[in-house]
């Protein structure tokens, strides 16, 4: 399987989806243990979430599991959260804290150089590759990166979970006009809301941003409540759910493009 499925579009929005997949090789699959190989901590149908909310939108999605290599981890295997409890660039444990691999089969430095070069690399690419070709028609362009997470997960965060976690490491990875138009629109929807709180962005948003040179980055990390009947298996999406929440979400990608249309024309004044 190829690690990357990219739909390509002409507008100005690249969606990036790093955690909807679940391939793991055969050789990574027998090292993991039963609750590894439940891939949990997948962001269960998001690429279905975010389906067909506007048109000719970019689309870079990870075909493999992040518990093959987290293709939304800085590649050196520097923490994004120094000093709390996160997950690593090839997981050992999941979201609870618990170990996914049989004991001792844990990635060797070997095999996660394998797994970078052949799995987190071609993605991260792609990203880069999308990125070049939609700044040769727009002066202003917007990677989204989608994700989602269980609500409740206490070795990684205190309480419950806001329903719209809003990304932008401190306001560095955009211009300050789409941090603040997205946030009123999510903090007026009904939907709880928080702007750079336990999730900051990742090192997607963090390494591609350039918000001088017309790169935006934003990361919408959404708690699975919010569109799953259930967080638990069979991860069964709700439609009725899901029917609320994606206005929203178009209403948030909507913006982003008007903003990248109405830049492009005060730029050719």
């Amino acid at each position: 399987m190829h690690p990357v499925e990219i739909k390509r579009g002409n507008g100005p929005i690249i969606l990036g989806m790093p955690h909807t997949g679940t391939f793991v090789p055969d050789d990574v699959k027998d090292k993991l243990n039963p609750r590894g190989q439940k891939l949990t901590d997948t962001d269960w149908h998001i690429d279905k979430l975010y389906n067909g909310l506007i048109d000719d939108v970019t689309i870079v999605r990870a075909t493999f599991s992040r518990y093959v290599i987290d293709a939304n981890r800085d590649p050196k295997g520097v923490s994004l959260y120094p000093g709390q409890n996160t997950t690593t660039l090839c997981p050992t444990t999941d979201f609870e804290g618990e170990p996914i691999y049989f004991a001792g089969e844990e990635p060797t430095d070997g095999e996660v150089k394998e797994r970078r070069l052949h799995f987190h690399a071609p993605y991260h690419q792609a990203i880069t590759d999308e990125i070049a070709r939609l700044k040769q028609s727009h002066s202003n362009v917007v990677l989204y990166d989608c994700h989602s997470i269980r609500s409740e997960l206490p070795f990684l965060f205190e309480g419950t979970l806001p329903d719209l976690n809003i990304g932008t490491n401190d306001g560095a990875t955009c211009a300050p006009e789409i941090q603040h138009d997205a946030y009123q629109i999510c903090a007026r929807s009904g939907f709880s809301t928080v702007l750079n709180g336990r999730f900051k962005g990742g090192w997607t948003t963090r390494h591609y941003a350039h918000p001088a040179k017309g790169v935006h980055a934003f990361q919408m990390e959404t708690a699975q409540s919010a569109y799953l009947t259930k967080e638990q298996a069979p991860w069964t999406y709700d439609e009725t759910k899901a029917n609320k929440l994606r206005p929203v979400l178009k209403e948030l990608l909507t913006m982003m493009t008007d903003f990248c249309a109405a830049n492009a024309r005060n730029e050719g004044k």
